[in-house]
């Protein structure tokens, strides 16, 4: 216990140590605090949704309750949709940095809703926010290669090493020593701000544990790194230069290039094709026959087909219908688009098992929910929505049931899986927010 007490005051008399520890602490509770800030203002805007939802929900109530028209108010009501942060999303904030965690949709094609913000590649933010993860994956290992760089050829560049390795519990037992101790002192200056943050977020003990060793486990491979690098008994400077290219390589290039391979051995279109292709569809249902779109339509839904035939004036269910097909028109785009993004995220991940880098953050992101399959699960729980918002609309358009204010009360509403039930959203229509603007009829 002596020999630890004096290994712990030599360690902390010196002053680069003292330094490079409290630097790591600081940027680890700065990376908390900002991981905490931002899941905070999500959460906040998503509390905000029934109150804006409720409003604007009676503003196209007032002008329904006229009309008594289902098709105005599937063409005019929002219908919110969210997905809520897990307890451990200020760890690691992924997708939801790039990708939207609130999405407003109506009962019409839904592809292009999904789609309109797919301008760019979300992938391509390697690094992402400054976040714990940021922290641990990026800049960790370089406060691993200040403390490691010359635990032993310091003590040889200063002629002491001799001596020490010849003293009783010197040599391989004093490195041993040093190296338990240091990497002891670097975890709790990652684990303990996380530890306690993560308790204060409700997350569960064993996703904290899990990521506990996951630090453990990274720390060990950089210093692995270290002591092969120190084993060429090179000076502390090359041992430094040669460790900080390895960081470099091993964290950025590798990882950049890897990334670009993978996109190119899977290609994949920008979600926001997928969009232009579906509004094509639509727009080019104003030029063809009314009965071809209903043909088309009835075929996929023959639920609908005992509907009375189309006049001559406008109607809501041919417009609604030409949507539902422009959707299914895009299916295969869609399908092939999510299968190409599956395809990437699985070599990515395959690519963690080489590279700890890579393999960490995927491992973050997985256990936060803000991956890519967490996104693809909220796309999908917005298509089941929609699909229950469509049917909802049909059995009023496809009957001629009038639609009223109070019908908007039995609408669905969205309820996100990771949200209590108590604080879902609910259509509500009062008196007092009726709204008696004028709307405008729909056009291509």
């Amino acid at each position: 216990m002596r020999l630890w007490v004096h290994e712990v005051r030599l360690l902390l008399r010196a002053r680069l140590t003292v330094v490079v520890l409290a630097l790591l602490v600081a940027l680890t509770i700065a990376a908390l605090a900002a991981g905490v800030a931002e899941v905070s203002r999500q959460r906040a805007a998503i509390a905000a949704i029934p109150a804006a939802q409720a409003e604007d929900i009676a503003a196209v109530a007032a002008y329904v309750d006229r009309s008594k028209d289902a098709g105005s108010a599937a063409y005019y009501s929002f219908h919110p949709t969210w997905d809520s942060p897990a307890p451990l999303a200020f760890a690691a904030i992924g997708m939801r940095d790039v990708s939207p965690y609130i999405l407003r949709v109506r009962a019409l094609g839904l592809e292009a809703q999904i789609y309109d913000g797919d301008t760019f590649n979300p992938e391509l933010a390697l690094p992402g926010r400054f976040d714990f993860a940021f922290v641990l994956v990026f800049l960790a290992p370089l406060f691993v290669i200040a403390l490691f760089h010359d635990m032993v050829s310091g003590e040889r560049e200063a002629g002491r090493w001799r001596m020490l390795a010849a003293l009783p519990r010197g040599g391989t037992a004093l490195t041993r020593r040093r190296t338990l101790l240091r990497l002891a002192l670097l975890w709790l200056a990652l684990a303990l701000p996380f530890a306690v943050v993560a308790a204060w977020s409700g997350v569960l003990l064993g996703s904290i544990l899990v990521v506990t060793l996951v630090i453990a486990a990274y720390l060990l491979f950089w210093i692995g790194i270290a002591a092969l690098v120190g084993r060429l008994r090179w000076s502390s400077v090359a041992n430094a230069a040669t460790l900080a290219a390895g960081w470099l390589v091993l964290v950025l290039v590798v990882p950049t290039l890897a990334h670009v391979a993978i996109n190119r051995a899977v290609p994949v279109a920008q979600g926001a094709e997928i969009a232009l292709a579906q509004r094509e569809q639509v727009n080019h249902a104003w030029d063809i026959p009314r009965e071809e779109t209903m043909r088309r339509f009835y075929a996929h839904h023959p639920r609908w087909a005992d509907s009375p035939p189309l006049g001559a004036a406008f109607h809501y269910k041919w417009y609604l219908a030409f949507h539902q097909v422009g959707d299914e028109s895009v299916a295969a785009s869609v399908a092939a688009y999510r299968d190409g993004l599956e395809r990437r995220d699985a070599l990515a991940r395959a690519l963690g098992w080489a590279l700890p880098s890579v393999g960490v953050q995927a491992l973050l992101t997985g256990l936060a929910e803000t991956d890519l399959r967490a996104q693809l699960a909220y796309q999908d729980r917005i298509r089941a929505f929609h699909r229950r918002l469509r049917e909802f609309y049909y059995a009023y358009l496809f009957h001629d049931r009038p639609f009223g204010a109070d019908d908007f009360r039995l609408a669905p509403s969205y309820e996100d899986v990771t949200r209590p039930k108590g604080m879902a959203a609910r259509f509500v229509t009062p008196a007092a927010m009726l709204d008696r603007r004028p709307l405008a009829p729909p056009s291509s």
